[in-house]
């Protein structure tokens, strides 16, 4: 994998061929590998595709870890509070956006159609707003910030704040995607879901990124300056997002001005449930747009 340097952060990134034609960035969500994106990258062929490892994860460099490193020695209802309240260790969203812009200029990349889901949505936006690299906006399930320590919901926090004692790592891993997914879905696809825990257990970032990451978001607000946007922007939410809610998407696309794609009952990792569905609208979006 290609590895470029930010500021001392060594950065990794992997792009697909050809190279000669226009370019898809994929920017992964809080705590995601690579393989988030896998759905989307395989309908995509004709496009070149880069998929950026963010700060902290899969192969990318995680720096300056030293404290949520001893706050992870102490148990989840004392480690949480602590570490919003120090702001210890945080991957700030401009820091990951400028993490985003070195990788495509390392890859020969003038113009690139950017594609954010969650977290990965806010540094796309973020992105668009300092560099002139985008020619075209996806935010999936993300936000423009505001009260970001009160993104996710009372019920969803709890969940997460609640792993029961003796889950395996895997059980763990399943356990905090159930806000994320349906019911329904799990169900159906319990061998994916299996692999998808492969995946995450080799890509994923440790629980120390994972912590600077979230801290990372805390104060984020765009809200004030999505008119100064100016590619053309899809956004594509759930109405049962149960981690960035509907309404979060709702104020970005009214503040974008944008096309507002709405999937009914879809949670929020729609792009791997719905994933059929999300393909078709991503390449229809792309192919209206001139990089």
């Amino acid at each position: 994998m290609p590895v470029v340097r930010n500021g001392g952060v060594s950065v990794a990134y992997e792009a697909t061929s050809p190279s000669d034609v226009e370019t898809v960035a994929f920017v992964e969500g809080w705590s995601y590998g690579r393989w988030m994106w896998r759905w989307q990258r395989e309908a995509l062929p004709e496009y070149q595709r880069i998929v950026v490892d963010n700060r902290g994860t899969g192969d990318s460099e995680a720096p300056g870890l030293g404290m949520p490193g001893l706050l992870g020695k102490l148990p989840e209802a004392i480690r949480q509070p602590l570490i919003y309240l120090l702001h210890s260790e945080k991957y700030t969203i401009p820091q990951m956006a400028a993490d985003l812009e070195v990788v495509l200029a390392d890859a020969g990349v003038e113009r690139a159609h950017v594609v954010g889901a969650s977290m990965g949505g806010m540094i796309a936006l973020q992105h668009a707003l300092t560099y002139d690299r985008t020619a075209s906006l996806t935010l999936m399930c993300t936000t423009a910030g505001g009260d970001m320590e009160n993104l996710i919901p009372e019920d969803t926090m709890a969940h997460l704040e609640s792993v029961p004692e003796g889950l395996s790592e895997r059980e763990r891993i399943k356990y905090l995607m159930e806000p994320a997914t349906t019911e329904a879905w799990r169900e159906d696809n319990a061998d994916l879901l299996d692999r998808i825990v492969d995946w995450r257990l080799r890509q994923d970032a440790s629980v120390p990124a994972r912590e600077a990451q979230a801290v990372g978001q805390i104060g984020w607000d765009v809200r004030d300056r999505l008119g100064e946007v100016d590619v053309p922007t899809l956004v594509m939410h759930g109405t049962g997002d149960r981690v960035v809610p509907f309404e979060r998407g709702q104020v970005l696309a009214e503040g974008l001005d944008c096309e507002f794609e709405v999937y009914e009952d879809a949670p929020h990792l729609l792009f791997i449930e719905r994933a059929e569905e999300i393909n078709d609208r991503l390449r229809a979006f792309l192919s209206e747009v001139d990089a």
